[in-house]
C-alpha cells in the first residue's frame, strides 16, 4: 500500500500518559518505528513536542477521547499537521489491545492516509465555544432550579403556576418575595399583582392561600438567591462572548438576517462552526455532522437502520430552536417551506 506520509507520529491519549510512537519509512521501505510513553503535564508534552521536532515528523495523529486530546492539540497545533480522529471510525487489531499497539495501529494508519480527520474549528471559535457551552449549562441549572421553586411551592400547597404564567416574573417575584419575609394573607399577596394578572384576581386569591412553613421560606430564599446568581453569571459571558465575536461582527449581522435567527443563535452556529466551513464538501456533509439526516444502513438490500449519528448536539439543539420559531412565523421562505413539509409530517403525540 502506498505511504503518504514518510514521518508520522501515532498518539494515544489517557488522562496521566500518552503513549507515542513514531514511523518514519526510508527509500528502502523498511519502518523504523520508536515508541516512547509521556505525562500529560505542559512539561511533558513540550518534551513531546521537542522529541516529534527532532524526529521532523510532519503529521501527527490522535483519538478525540473526551477531554484529554486536548492541551496536546494546542501545544502541536502550530507547528504540526495534526489530525483528530473518531475513535469508532478506527478498530484497533482484535487481541491486541494494549497502548503500544494502539499508537503503532494510529501511526500506521496515518502513514498510508487512511484515517479522517474530525473537524476542529480555529482556536478563536473553541475559546467561545467554551463559553457559549458553559452558559448553557447554566441555562440548564436555571430550568431545574426553577423546577424546584415550583416544587415548593406545590408542597405549600400555593398555586401560583396554575394562575400566573411566569412564576418569576413582575408580579411573581413580589409575591414570592413577600411569602419569604412572612406574609401569609392571600388577599395581601393577591394585590401585589400588576398588569395583566390583576384580571384574575379571585383565581389569584384562591391559589395563594397555602400552609407555608418556616422550612418553605428557606428553601424559597435559597433557590432565589441561586437564580439570581446564574443570570449574572449568564450575563457575564455573555458580555465576554460578545467582545471576543466584535471582530466577526459582519458575519454575526449576516447569520442573524437569516429568518428564525436572533443573537444567541448565532453565537452557538459561529462558536460551533467558525467562519469556514470549507471543510465540508457539501451541504449534505453539513448536515450529517451535525446530525440532523437519516442514517442509511442497508445489506442484501434491505433497509436495516435509519437513525441520525449523534452530531454535534449543542448545534443541533439550537437549530431546532431556530426550527420552532420559523413554525410560528409566516410570510418569508423558510416559514412555507415548513408549513408545506408539516402537512405531510406526521405530529408529535401529546404527553
Amino acid at each position: 500500500m502506498e505511504v503518504l506520509y514518510e514521518r508520522c507520529c501515532g498518539l494515544d491519549v489517557h488522562k496521566n500518559t500518552v503513549v507515542a510512537c513514531i514511523m518514519v519509512t526510508p527509500p528502502n521501505g523498511r519502518v523504523k518505528k520508536t515508541i516512547r510513553t509521556f505525562g500529560t503535564t505542559t512539561a511533558e508534552i513540550l518534551a513531546l513536542r521537542d522529541w516529534i521536532d527532532a524526529e521532523q515528523v510532519s503529521h501527527i495523529a490522535m483519538e478525540s477521547t473526551g477531554i484529554f486530546w486536548r492541551p496536546f492539540y494546542n501545544l502541536l497545533e502550530d507547528e504540526h499537521t495534526i489530525i483528530l480522529v473518531n475513535a469508532h471510525h478506527m478498530k484497533s487489531v482484535p487481541g491486541r489491545k494494549t497502548d503500544v499497539k494502539d499508537s503503532e495501529w494510529i501511526a500506521d494508519l496515518l502513514r498510508h492516509g487512511l484515517l479522517k480527520a474530525s473537524f476542529i474549528p480555529p482556536k478563536p471559535f473553541r475559546d467561545v465555544r467554551d463559553l457559549m457551552r458553559y452558559r448553557k449549562s447554566l441555562v440548564y441549572m436555571r430550568v431545574e432550579e426553577i423546577n424546584r421553586l415550583q416544587k415548593v411551592l406545590e408542597t405549600a400547597n400555593i398555586k401560583l403556576a396554575s394562575v400566573a404564567t411566569n412564576v418569576l416574573g413582575k408580579s411573581g417575584r413580589q409575591m414570592l418575595e413577600a411569602l419569604i419575609a412572612g406574609e401569609d394573607d392571600p388577599q395581601a399577596l393577591t394585590e401585589l399583582a400588576i398588569g395583566k394578572l390583576r384580571a384574575k384576581l379571585p383565581q389569584l386569591e384562591k391559589a395563594l392561600e397555602g400552609r407555608v412553613e418556616s422550612h418553605h421560606r428557606l428553601l424559597l430564599k435559597a433557590i432565589i438567591a441561586h437564580l439570581d446568581f446564574l443570570e449574572q453569571q449568564m450575563q457575564q459571558l455573555l458580555a465576554e462572548i460578545e467582545t471576543r465575536m466584535r471582530p466577526f461582527k459582519e458575519t454575526l449581522d449576516l447569520l442573524m438576517s437569516i429568518p428564525g435567527i436572533q443573537l444567541l443563535s448565532a453565537l452557538t452556529i459561529l462558536s460551533e462552526v467558525g467562519t469556514d466551513v470549507s471543510a465540508f464538501p457539501s451541504d449534505k456533509h453539513f448536515a450529517s455532522w451535525i446530525g440532523v439526516c437519516p442514517g442509511n444502513k442497508q445489506s442484501a438490500g434491505k433497509h436495516l437502520s435509519g437513525h441520525a449519528t449523534k452530531g454535534n448536539m449543542f448545534l443541533r439543539a439550537t437549530l431546532a430552536e431556530v426550527c420552532w420559531c420559523l413554525s410560528r412565523m409566516k410570510d418569508n421562505y423558510l416559514s412555507t417551506q415548513h408549513h408545506r413539509f408539516a402537512r405531510r409530517m406526521v405530529k408529535p403525540r401529546p404527553l
